[in-house]
């Protein structure tokens, strides 16, 4: 009987790529914990105060800069990131998983999205860092600053949905699509936090490693319940056939 090796990459189909994401899985974590041991510290504070105040009106930092339409537009992107929008957004997603007969996806989905807001519920908690109060408010706030909960739960939210949906597509183009739209709907949600003065810098930043490796996590997860057919197979773009 022949035993497979452990450096035979076909005897192994996910050893490559599950340590390609156990090193951005640790790089993520031990930034994260780097960052916020820094901001513990108030070794961040300079660079928040002035990153935070570069967006304002010199003259008079109640006001950022750009038209009142700009504010308005940033306000919608930040609702992006809130719980409710988010919450819909999953099961949405989650539902049109079902209907498409992926059932094991979207208890995936569901598992995915629901870890990281208590994820994000925890270190909130235990850090308790406060708000900026440098500059009004423009949203209104009810938990502690570090990490950013829009920006991280943006990041679990829309990179693990992505994730999901791209397996069932199975044009590369719309995988693509997908992640590009997720990624940047993950950063104007953490740019909109910042910009209405509701969180410093780093609390976004941190929100979006934390968030992202948590995502990377259960994409990594996936990958390895579909080899033990758990969950539906990705679907891949058909080749042509030869010419005959």
């Amino acid at each position: 009987m022949k035993i497979p090796s452990p450096l035979n990459p076909s005897a192994h189909p996910l050893a490559g790529p599950t340590l390609v994401v156990l090193v951005i899985v640790c790089a993520a974590i031990w930034g994260f914990v780097a960052l916020a041991g820094e901001v513990m510290e108030g070794e961040t504070h300079q660079f928040d105060t002035w990153l935070l105040l570069s967006l304002r009106d010199a003259a008079d930092p109640a006001n950022p800069y750009g038209p009142g339409w700009l504010r308005e537009l940033v306000r919608d992107f930040t609702a992006l990131g809130g719980t409710g929008i988010l919450t819909l957004l999953t099961i949405a997603t989650a539902l049109f998983l079902r209907l498409q007969g992926n059932k094991r996806s979207m208890w995936v989905v569901l598992a995915a999205v629901g870890g990281g807001f208590l994820m994000s519920s925890l270190l909130k908690h235990g850090f308790s860092r406060p708000r900026p109060e440098l500059v009004p408010h423009g949203s209104i706030v009810y938990t502690a600053s570090f990490p950013s909960g829009h920006a991280m739960l943006s990041s679990v939210t829309y990179l693990t949905l992505a994730t999901i949906v791209a397996r069932v597509q199975p044009r590369r183009a719309m995988k693509i699509y997908v992640f590009t739209v997720a990624i940047l709907l993950t950063l104007a949600v953490g740019f909109s936090r910042v910009y209405l003065g509701v969180h410093w810098p780093t609390d976004v930043v941190a929100g979006w490693v934390a968030g992202s490796a948590w995502a990377i996590m259960w994409w990594a997860l996936a990958n390895w319940l579909e080899l033990r057919g758990v969950v539906e197979p990705e679907q891949s773009e058909p080749t042509a056939a030869p010419a005959g």
